[in-house]
């Protein structure tokens, strides 16, 4: 199983130790759109909030080096549906930084 296959699966079932052992120590998240850098802790904090429910993950393209994924978004809290766009870097074999674009998409 790739590390985006492991890691797809592993959000779909907020499976926070195999998030934990994915994330490199030095992981950053960019959000472009917030104009913030989000790390580690911050993501596995978020994700544990089950907010997020995720349906159409694709991964576009895979090597050892990086990895570019598409998925539909839905957030719980606010109804809000976007598609996210995420490009990947890895680092010892696990993802080091990640940087989004989302689109707004019509809510249900």
């Amino acid at each position: 199983m790739s590390l985006l296959e492991k890691w797809g699966k592993a959000l779909d079932n907020t499976d926070m130790t195999t998030l934990n052992e994915i994330y490199h120590d030095d992981y950053e998240f960019t959000l472009h759109s917030a104009g913030k850098i989000l790390f580690k802790k911050d993501v596995l904090d978020w994700i544990a909030m089950d907010d997020i429910i995720s349906t159409n993950y694709r991964i576009l393209y895979e090597n050892d080096e990086i990895g570019v994924t598409h998925v539909v978004v839905k957030f719980k809290s606010d109804g809000n549906i976007q598609g996210v766009l995420s490009f990947l870097r890895f680092k010892d074999g696990k993802i080091f930084r990640q940087e989004t674009g989302a689109s707004n998409l019509p809510k249900d």
